[in-house]
C-alpha cells in the first residue's frame, strides 16, 4: 500500500515491451535500477545509473558518445533523505484531545503527566496522535525515494540529450490521441518513443505502437500513478535513442501524479473542453507542478459550456507561468504551436 496516497501495491505493477512480448513484475526487476537512495542529489562524478561510452564518429567530423547503461542490483545507502525525516519527527505537529494542533519543540513531559480517576486509573491528560506522525513520516521516506531515483532518471536524460515529458490529465482527456497524432505528424523530425501507463490492459500501447513508435506499458494494478523506479525499468526495456524524445503517458489522475517526479524535463498537462474551465482551481497542485496546459478537443467548442479564457485565467491564478496552448488533436487545429514548442524543448536539452 502506498503511504502516500493509499493505493494498491506496487507488487502489482507489470512492465510489458509490446516490441518484444517480454513482460515482468515490478519485483522482479529492482536489480536493474542503480541508484542512491537518498533525497538529496549528489555530485558524484558518475551517471547513478551506471554506464561507459563507446565513440562514435560521423563522417562530417563530428563524434558523440553512446552511451550504454549497465545496471547493478545494489544500492548505496546515502539516505539524506531519511535522516532528515528522523530529525523531523521531534518537529511535527500533533493534536492534543483538546483539537488543537501543538508543536513538537518542547519537552514531551507534559504528554505524559495525567490524574487518577476515583476508580484508581489514571488518566492520561493528553493523547498525542503518534501515528498520524509515523505515516507522515513514512510518506516522506516515499517521496524521498522516490526523488532520488527521479534524480538519476534526469541524468540519464541529460546524458543522452533526450526530453522527457510527462503527460497528466484526467481520464479521457485525449492523452492517447494527441500522442499518436504527434508521433504521425513528427516521425520525419523527430524520433518519439512512449512510456504508457495505465492500470491495466495494453489498449493504449497498442495504440502507440500502430501509429509508429516504440512503447513500454506499464500496468500499474491498483495504483493510481507512474512512480521513477517504474520509469527506470521501461527505460531498460525501451532503449529510447540518443538525442531522441520519451513520451511518459501517466495514468489519468490529476491528484497523484502532481507528487511524483519522474525525471522528467516537465510535467504537460492536458485539459480537455469536455471537462470544467474551473479544474485548475480544483486541482492546484497540478496545474501548479505543469510547465505547460494543453487545452485539447477545441473542435468540440460549440457544443459545451466551456470557457477557454476563463480556464486559461485560473491556471494562471494557480501557476502565472504556465504556458497555454489550444488544440484540436482530432482535427489539427492549434498543433503548429504545441509541435513549435516540442521543437524549442527538444533543442534546449542539446544545449
Amino acid at each position: 500500500m502506498c503511504g502516500t496516497c493509499g493505493c494498491g501495491a506496487k507488487a502489482e505493477t507489470r512492465i510489458l515491451n509490446l516490441q518484444t512480448g517480454k513482460e515482468t513484475a515490478l519485483g522482479d526487476a529492482q536489480s536493474d535500477i542503480h541508484a542512491h537512495d537518498c533525497g538529496t542529489a549528489h555530485g558524484h562524478g558518475h551517471d547513478h545509473v551506471h554506464s561507459h561510452a563507446h565513440p562514435h564518429d560521423h563522417g562530417d567530423g563530428h563524434s558523440h558518445d553512446h552511451q550504454h547503461p549497465h545496471t547493478h542490483g545494489h544500492e548505496h545507502a546515502h539516505d539524506h533523505a531519511m535522516e532528515q525525516a528522523r530529525e523531523h519527527r521531534h518537529h511535527n505537529d500533533h493534536s492534543h484531545g483538546d483539537g488543537e494542533l501543538h508543536g513538537d519543540d518542547h519537552s514531551h513531559d507534559h504528554a505524559h503527566q495525567g490524574h487518577d480517576r476515583a476508580d484508581g486509573h489514571h488518566h492520561q491528560g493528553h493523547e498525542h496522535s503518534h501515528g498520524r506522525t509515523a505515516v507522515v513520516e513514512l510518506e516522506m521516506q516515499i517521496l524521498a525515494k522516490n526523488d532520488a531515483l527521479a534524480a538519476s532518471n534526469r541524468g540519464w536524460f541529460a546524458g543522452r540529450e533526450i526530453l522527457a515529458l510527462n503527460l497528466v490529465s484526467s481520464p479521457g482527456s485525449g492523452k492517447t490521441t494527441l500522442l499518436e497524432r504527434t508521433i504521425r505528424d513528427l516521425k520525419d523530425r523527430m524520433v518519439i518513443s512512449v512510456i504508457e501507463g495505465d492500470q491495466a490492459t495494453a489498449n493504449d500501447g497498442e495504440r502507440i505502437r500502430a501509429a509508429g513508435a516504440a512503447a513500454i506499458q506499464v500496468n500499474t494494478g491498483a495504483g493510481c500513478h507512474l512512480e521513477a523506479d517504474m520509469v527506470a525499468k521501461g527505460l531498460v526495456e525501451l532503449k529510447p535513442a540518443f538525442g531522441s524524445v520519451v513520451m511518459i503517458e501517466n495514468v489519468g489522475n490529476l491528484v497523484c501524479p502532481a507528487m511524483f517526479d519522474l525525471g522528467e524535463h516537465a510535467k504537460v498537462v492536458i485539459l480537455s473542453v469536455t471537462e470544467g474551465d474551473d479544474k485548475p482551481l480544483k486541482y492546484p497542485h497540478m496545474f501548479r507542478a505543469a510547465k505547460v496546459m494543453v487545452i485539447n478537443k477545441i473542435d468540440l467548442l460549440a457544443h459545451v459550456d466551456f470557457d477557454v479564457d476563463s480556464a486559461i485565467a485560473n491556471a494562471r491564478r494557480i501557476n502565472p507561468e504556465i504556458i497555454t496552448l489550444c488544440v484540436s488533436a482530432k482535427s489539427g487545429e492549434g498543433l503548429g504551436g504545441w509541435y513549435e514548442w516540442l521543437d524549442h524543448e527538444a533543442a534546449q536539452v542539446r544545449l
